[in-house]
């Protein structure tokens, strides 16, 4: 199998200062609040670690695992790694690196809205809109992407890819 990725769709410069953008916005949004960031293992780790540098207000910062299996209707999502501190009372926002349907976004969204947050916002870097099946709000965006694979800045294909600095798509060959 012989995989390539294409010439950057997003380069490391477009990458920093969006983020630094996001950065600023956030800092403004949630100036005096408990902020507390939240990622998904491993992709978001990328985007989690240049983003909370940009935010210019203490704040702290966590992870979950996800789990998604194929299934009969649209698959099944399931928590291996929970967060290792408590919500409750806190200002949440959800950093994401990718959305496409919404599933894993939604699962993740209603449990953590059960640990009652003072409140939970979404940030992603990348948003494919048109691919949703769930019906989800977004609060920040980084960049709006064509329907590609994907890869570069954590995202991954097979475990590889994630340290390019940029964003890239990929063509996988089965030659």
């Amino acid at each position: 199998m012989v995989t390539e990725y294409s010439e950057p769709i997003i380069t490391a410069g477009q990458l920093a200062l969006r983020v630094s953008e996001l950065g600023e916005q956030i800092a403004s949004d949630y100036a005096g609040k408990d902020l507390h960031l939240v990622t998904v293992l491993r992709g978001g780790l990328f985007f989690l670690t240049d983003l909370a540098r940009a935010i210019d207000l203490p704040l702290t910062l966590d992870c979950l695992g996800i789990s998604s299996y194929s299934g009969q209707s649209h698959g099944s999502v399931r928590l291996t790694k929970d967060l290792d501190e408590s919500i409750a009372g806190r200002d949440v926002l959800i950093v994401e690196d990718i959305i496409d349907t919404g599933l894993t976004l939604a699962y993740i969204r209603k449990n953590l809205l059960m640990r009652e947050p003072a409140s939970l916002r979404i940030c992603t870097l990348l948003d494919r809109p048109y691919r949703r099946i769930v019906d989800i709000a977004v609060d920040y965006v980084g960049f709006e992407i064509p329907d590609s694979f994907v890869v570069g800045y954590g995202l991954d294909w097979r475990g590889r890819y994630r340290n390019l600095p940029h964003i890239s798509m990929l063509t996988v060959n089965s030659t």
